[in-house]
Protein backbone atom coordinates (compact mmCIF):
# COMPACT_ATOMS: atom_id res chain seq x y z
CA UNK A 1 0.00 0.00 0.00
CA UNK A 2 1.25 3.31 -0.49
CA UNK A 3 2.02 5.71 2.01
CA UNK A 4 -0.06 9.17 1.96
CA UNK A 5 1.98 12.54 2.47
CA UNK A 6 1.84 14.13 5.62
CA UNK A 7 1.01 11.36 7.94
CA UNK A 8 3.81 10.28 10.12
CA UNK A 9 4.15 6.82 10.87
CA UNK A 10 4.02 5.74 14.78
CA UNK A 11 7.37 3.67 15.27
CA UNK A 12 8.74 1.44 18.68
CA UNK A 13 5.65 1.13 20.71
CA UNK A 14 3.28 -2.35 20.03
CA UNK A 15 0.18 0.19 20.69
CA UNK A 16 0.85 2.53 17.69
CA UNK A 17 1.19 -0.23 15.75
CA UNK A 18 -2.24 -0.72 15.66
CA UNK A 19 -2.78 3.00 14.31
CA UNK A 20 -0.09 2.39 11.64
CA UNK A 21 -2.18 -0.99 10.85
CA UNK A 22 -5.29 1.57 11.00
CA UNK A 23 -3.61 3.72 8.39
CA UNK A 24 -2.72 1.58 5.85
CA UNK A 25 -6.01 0.02 6.05
CA UNK A 26 -7.89 3.48 5.53
CA UNK A 27 -5.22 4.31 2.49
CA UNK A 28 -7.09 1.18 0.89
CA UNK A 29 -10.53 2.69 1.81
CA UNK A 30 -11.73 0.72 4.34
CA UNK A 31 -12.66 2.70 7.57
CA UNK A 32 -11.54 1.50 10.52
CA UNK A 33 -11.37 2.86 14.60
CA UNK A 34 -9.39 1.18 17.71
CA UNK A 35 -10.82 -1.47 20.04
CA UNK A 36 -10.04 -1.17 23.66
CA UNK A 37 -9.34 -4.33 25.67
CA UNK A 38 -12.10 -6.99 25.71
CA UNK A 39 -12.23 -6.42 21.65
CA UNK A 40 -14.98 -3.61 21.98
CA UNK A 41 -15.22 0.01 21.11
CA UNK A 42 -14.30 2.93 22.99
CA UNK A 43 -16.85 4.55 25.01
CA UNK A 44 -18.85 7.51 24.17
CA UNK A 45 -17.85 10.95 25.50
CA UNK A 46 -19.78 12.75 27.74
CA UNK A 47 -21.25 14.84 24.99
CA UNK A 48 -22.13 11.84 23.14
CA UNK A 49 -23.08 10.05 26.04
CA UNK A 50 -26.52 8.03 26.11
CA UNK A 51 -27.06 9.57 22.54
CA UNK A 52 -27.58 12.93 24.19
CA UNK A 53 -25.73 14.35 20.48
CA UNK A 54 -28.28 12.66 18.02
CA UNK A 55 -25.86 10.31 16.85
CA UNK A 56 -24.41 10.52 13.75
CA UNK A 57 -25.79 11.14 10.31
CA UNK A 58 -24.48 7.00 9.40
CA UNK A 59 -26.37 5.82 12.06
CA UNK A 60 -29.54 3.78 12.17
CA UNK A 61 -30.92 6.85 13.90
CA UNK A 62 -29.06 9.43 12.04
CA UNK A 63 -28.16 12.69 13.51
CA UNK A 64 -26.01 15.46 13.35
CA UNK A 65 -23.38 14.87 15.37
CA UNK A 66 -19.90 15.54 14.33
CA UNK A 67 -17.54 14.70 17.46
CA UNK A 68 -13.95 14.75 16.68
CA UNK A 69 -13.15 11.65 19.51
CA UNK A 70 -14.17 7.91 18.28
CA UNK A 71 -17.69 7.61 19.74
CA UNK A 72 -20.47 5.39 18.38
CA UNK A 73 -18.86 2.50 17.69
CA UNK A 74 -18.92 1.38 14.25
CA UNK A 75 -20.41 4.61 13.05
CA UNK A 76 -16.91 6.11 14.03
CA UNK A 77 -15.20 4.17 11.77
CA UNK A 78 -13.45 5.79 9.16
CA UNK A 79 -10.66 6.24 6.29
CA UNK A 80 -9.99 10.16 7.22
CA UNK A 81 -6.46 9.80 7.78
CA UNK A 82 -6.17 13.37 9.34
CA UNK A 83 -9.22 12.02 12.12
CA UNK A 84 -7.01 8.59 12.46
CA UNK A 85 -4.07 10.68 13.34
CA UNK A 86 -5.60 13.48 15.49
CA UNK A 87 -5.27 14.47 18.51
CA UNK A 88 -8.66 13.45 19.57
CA UNK A 89 -8.22 9.77 18.32
CA UNK A 90 -4.61 9.81 20.23
CA UNK A 91 -5.53 8.48 23.76
CA UNK A 92 -7.16 5.90 22.52
CA UNK A 93 -4.61 4.64 19.99
CA UNK A 94 -2.63 4.80 23.36
CA UNK A 95 -4.70 2.45 25.11
CA UNK A 96 -5.97 0.05 22.07
CA UNK A 97 -5.38 -3.36 21.85
CA UNK A 98 -6.68 -4.06 18.40
CA UNK A 99 -8.31 -2.41 15.28
CA UNK A 100 -11.93 -2.89 13.95
CA UNK A 101 -13.20 -2.08 10.29
CA UNK A 102 -16.93 -1.50 9.12
CA UNK A 103 -17.63 -3.92 6.77
CA UNK A 104 -20.15 -2.54 4.93
CA UNK A 105 -18.87 0.99 4.86
CA UNK A 106 -15.57 -1.02 2.52
CA UNK A 107 -18.20 -3.09 0.59
CA UNK A 108 -18.09 -6.16 2.24
CA UNK A 109 -19.85 -9.03 4.51
CA UNK A 110 -17.67 -11.01 6.97
CA UNK A 111 -19.68 -14.01 7.29
CA UNK A 112 -18.15 -15.00 11.48
CA UNK A 113 -18.09 -18.54 12.09
CA UNK A 114 -17.86 -19.15 15.75
CA UNK A 115 -16.94 -22.61 16.03
CA UNK A 116 -15.40 -25.46 14.05
CA UNK A 117 -18.97 -26.79 13.57
CA UNK A 118 -19.68 -23.70 11.61
CA UNK A 119 -16.98 -24.01 10.01
CA UNK A 120 -17.90 -27.01 8.59
CA UNK A 121 -21.47 -25.88 7.73
CA UNK A 122 -19.61 -22.60 5.14
CA UNK A 123 -17.90 -25.03 3.42
CA UNK A 124 -20.69 -27.35 2.84
CA UNK A 125 -22.96 -24.44 2.04
CA UNK A 126 -21.35 -21.47 0.49
CA UNK A 127 -19.14 -20.61 -2.36
CA UNK A 128 -15.24 -19.92 -0.99
CA UNK A 129 -13.66 -16.91 -0.79
CA UNK A 130 -11.03 -15.42 1.36
CA UNK A 131 -10.71 -16.45 4.55
CA UNK A 132 -9.18 -15.11 8.14
CA UNK A 133 -8.92 -17.31 11.14
CA UNK A 134 -10.14 -16.12 14.57
CA UNK A 135 -9.65 -17.32 17.82
CA UNK A 136 -11.93 -20.02 17.78
CA UNK A 137 -12.73 -20.20 13.81
CA UNK A 138 -12.87 -18.03 10.88
CA UNK A 139 -14.54 -14.77 9.05
CA UNK A 140 -15.08 -15.25 5.62
CA UNK A 141 -15.24 -12.20 3.40
CA UNK A 142 -17.43 -11.19 0.39
CA UNK A 143 -17.69 -8.19 -2.21
CA UNK A 144 -20.98 -6.65 -1.47
CA UNK A 145 -22.98 -5.47 1.58
CA UNK A 146 -25.79 -6.40 3.40
CA UNK A 147 -27.79 -6.06 6.72
CA UNK A 148 -25.87 -6.91 9.88
CA UNK A 149 -27.48 -10.22 11.76
CA UNK A 150 -26.36 -12.17 14.86
CA UNK A 151 -27.25 -15.98 15.70
CA UNK A 152 -28.79 -16.65 11.85
CA UNK A 153 -27.98 -19.94 13.13
CA UNK A 154 -25.77 -21.81 15.05
CA UNK A 155 -22.12 -20.10 15.68
CA UNK A 156 -22.74 -17.68 12.60
CA UNK A 157 -23.32 -13.80 12.25
CA UNK A 158 -23.65 -11.41 9.93
CA UNK A 159 -21.17 -8.26 9.90
CA UNK A 160 -21.71 -5.67 7.06
CA UNK A 161 -23.60 -2.36 7.70
CA UNK A 162 -23.89 -0.82 11.25
CA UNK A 163 -21.59 -3.40 12.18
CA UNK A 164 -17.68 -3.83 13.04
CA UNK A 165 -15.64 -6.65 12.53
CA UNK A 166 -12.08 -7.21 14.31
CA UNK A 167 -8.80 -6.38 11.99
CA UNK A 168 -7.27 -9.90 12.07
CA UNK A 169 -5.17 -9.82 8.91
CA UNK A 170 -5.70 -10.19 5.31
CA UNK A 171 -6.21 -13.85 5.19
CA UNK A 172 -5.96 -15.97 2.26
CA UNK A 173 -8.34 -16.99 -0.88
CA UNK A 174 -9.64 -14.70 -3.91
CA UNK A 175 -13.07 -12.70 -2.47
CA UNK A 176 -15.52 -13.41 -4.27
CA UNK A 177 -19.35 -11.67 -4.92
CA UNK A 178 -21.53 -11.76 -1.79
CA UNK A 179 -23.88 -14.69 -2.66
CA UNK A 180 -27.63 -15.31 -2.06
CA UNK A 181 -26.87 -17.96 0.12
CA UNK A 182 -25.63 -15.62 2.20
CA UNK A 183 -28.60 -12.98 2.07
CA UNK A 184 -30.83 -15.75 2.74
CA UNK A 185 -29.34 -16.28 6.19
CA UNK A 186 -31.61 -13.16 6.86
CA UNK A 187 -34.87 -13.94 6.71
CA UNK A 188 -36.79 -11.11 7.76
CA UNK A 189 -36.03 -7.36 8.81
CA UNK A 190 -35.41 -7.72 12.37
CA UNK A 191 -37.32 -4.25 12.91
CA UNK A 192 -40.47 -4.46 15.62
CA UNK A 193 -44.18 -4.24 14.47
CA UNK A 194 -46.38 -1.98 15.88
CA UNK A 195 -47.98 -2.61 18.95
CA UNK A 196 -50.98 -4.12 19.19
CA UNK A 197 -49.67 -6.81 16.39
CA UNK A 198 -47.66 -9.35 17.99
CA UNK A 199 -47.89 -12.43 16.18
CA UNK A 200 -47.32 -14.77 19.49
CA UNK A 201 -49.17 -15.42 22.58
CA UNK A 202 -47.25 -15.22 26.07
CA UNK A 203 -49.37 -18.31 28.13
CA UNK A 204 -48.73 -21.22 29.21
CA UNK A 205 -44.85 -20.52 29.33
CA UNK A 206 -42.47 -21.79 31.41
CA UNK A 207 -40.78 -19.91 34.32
CA UNK A 208 -37.40 -20.34 36.01
CA UNK A 209 -37.61 -21.60 39.48
CA UNK A 210 -34.93 -22.81 42.00
CA UNK A 211 -36.53 -26.28 42.23
CA UNK A 212 -35.20 -27.17 38.31
CA UNK A 213 -31.81 -25.96 39.32
CA UNK A 214 -30.50 -28.59 41.42
CA UNK A 215 -27.12 -28.53 39.98
CA UNK A 216 -26.53 -25.02 39.95
CA UNK A 217 -23.72 -23.48 41.84
CA UNK A 218 -24.97 -20.01 41.99
CA UNK A 219 -27.46 -18.49 44.98
CA UNK A 220 -31.16 -17.88 43.84
CA UNK A 221 -30.59 -14.19 44.61
CA UNK A 222 -27.76 -14.22 41.69
CA UNK A 223 -29.54 -16.04 39.28
CA UNK A 224 -32.97 -14.01 39.70
CA UNK A 225 -30.72 -10.93 39.68
CA UNK A 226 -28.46 -11.49 36.09
CA UNK A 227 -32.35 -12.67 34.67
CA UNK A 228 -33.76 -9.69 35.48
CA UNK A 229 -31.23 -7.51 34.20
CA UNK A 230 -30.74 -9.14 31.32
CA UNK A 231 -34.71 -8.93 30.44
CA UNK A 232 -34.87 -5.30 31.03
CA UNK A 233 -32.54 -4.95 28.42
CA UNK A 234 -34.62 -6.92 26.05
CA UNK A 235 -37.52 -5.32 26.97
CA UNK A 236 -35.91 -1.72 26.60
CA UNK A 237 -35.66 -2.63 22.33
CA UNK A 238 -39.06 -1.57 21.71
CA UNK A 239 -38.12 -0.25 18.25
CA UNK A 240 -35.90 -2.37 16.73
CA UNK A 241 -33.30 -4.99 18.01
CA UNK A 242 -34.72 -7.13 20.77
CA UNK A 243 -34.07 -10.35 18.66
CA UNK A 244 -30.48 -9.73 18.79
CA UNK A 245 -30.47 -8.35 22.71
CA UNK A 246 -32.33 -11.83 23.35
CA UNK A 247 -29.40 -13.58 21.46
CA UNK A 248 -27.02 -11.92 23.63
CA UNK A 249 -28.62 -12.36 27.01
CA UNK A 250 -29.36 -15.98 26.46
CA UNK A 251 -25.45 -16.29 25.65
CA UNK A 252 -24.64 -14.36 28.85
CA UNK A 253 -26.58 -16.58 30.97
CA UNK A 254 -25.19 -19.80 29.64
CA UNK A 255 -21.39 -18.73 30.20
CA UNK A 256 -22.24 -17.83 33.59
CA UNK A 257 -23.65 -21.48 34.65
CA UNK A 258 -20.76 -22.97 31.82
CA UNK A 259 -18.74 -24.12 34.90
CA UNK A 260 -21.99 -25.52 37.20
CA UNK A 261 -22.75 -29.33 37.48
CA UNK A 262 -26.28 -29.00 36.12
CA UNK A 263 -28.57 -29.25 35.67
CA UNK A 264 -29.83 -25.47 35.89
CA UNK A 265 -32.78 -24.81 34.40
CA UNK A 266 -31.28 -23.15 30.86
CA UNK A 267 -34.34 -23.77 29.14
CA UNK A 268 -36.81 -22.05 31.79
CA UNK A 269 -34.39 -19.12 32.03
CA UNK A 270 -34.26 -19.13 28.20
CA UNK A 271 -38.42 -19.21 27.92
CA UNK A 272 -38.55 -15.93 30.13
CA UNK A 273 -36.01 -13.99 27.62
CA UNK A 274 -38.08 -15.43 24.53
CA UNK A 275 -41.45 -14.21 26.64
CA UNK A 276 -39.58 -11.02 27.14
CA UNK A 277 -38.44 -10.35 22.87
CA UNK A 278 -41.92 -12.06 22.28
CA UNK A 279 -43.66 -9.20 24.70
CA UNK A 280 -41.74 -5.97 22.54
CA UNK A 281 -42.76 -7.28 18.67
CA UNK A 282 -40.31 -10.13 17.89
CA UNK A 283 -42.66 -13.16 16.67
CA UNK A 284 -41.92 -16.33 18.87
CA UNK A 285 -40.16 -18.44 15.91
CA UNK A 286 -37.55 -15.71 15.71
CA UNK A 287 -37.59 -15.25 19.35
CA UNK A 288 -36.84 -18.97 20.26
CA UNK A 289 -34.18 -19.65 17.67
CA UNK A 290 -32.07 -16.37 18.56
CA UNK A 291 -32.37 -17.49 22.56
CA UNK A 292 -31.96 -21.29 21.19
CA UNK A 293 -28.44 -20.14 19.68
CA UNK A 294 -27.39 -17.99 22.70
CA UNK A 295 -27.83 -20.99 25.15
CA UNK A 296 -26.01 -23.00 23.13
CA UNK A 297 -23.14 -21.09 21.63
CA UNK A 298 -20.84 -21.06 25.02
CA UNK A 299 -18.61 -24.14 25.58
CA UNK A 300 -19.63 -26.94 28.29
CA UNK A 301 -23.73 -25.56 28.43
CA UNK A 302 -25.65 -27.34 31.06
CA UNK A 303 -29.23 -27.96 31.06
Amino acid sequence: MTQTTGIRRAHGSPLNEHLNTALSLAESGVPVLPLRVGKVPFGNCRRCADNACGGRPNMKAAGLCHCSRPCHAWAAATTDLGTLASRAWALAWAQAAGVAYHPGGAGLTVVDLDDADAVSWARDSLPATRTVPTTRGEHWIYRGAMRSANAVRPGVDIKSLMQYARWLGFGTGTMTPLPDAVRALIEREETNPPRGELVSSLSGRATWDAAVATGCRHTEKYVRTGLARGLALVRARTESGAASQAFGVAQFLAKQHAQCPGPCGLDALGQEVIAAAVSVGVPEPYAARAVGNGLSSPTGRVA
